[in-house]
């Protein structure tokens, strides 16, 4: 199930909304920020039925 949500940028501060498969369960990827091209890592949390608990942001290097 695909669901969008906000990302906030660690580097340029802009937000911007993304698409995340929480039928995936919880993983962490690296997308790059539609604003500034620099690479994210996006981490989210998935409960058992698939609900969407937390989605956090981090550079690379974090």
């Amino acid at each position: 199930m695909l669901e969008f949500v906000a990302l906030h940028c660690p580097y340029c501060g802009e937000t911007f909304e993304s698409p995340v498969d929480c039928s995936a369960g919880s993983q962490a990827y690296i997308e790059d920020c539609a604003i500034c091209c620099r690479p994210i890592e996006v981490r989210i949390r998935v409960d058992d039925a698939g609900e969407l608990l937390d989605v956090q942001t981090a550079t690379d290097r974090e």
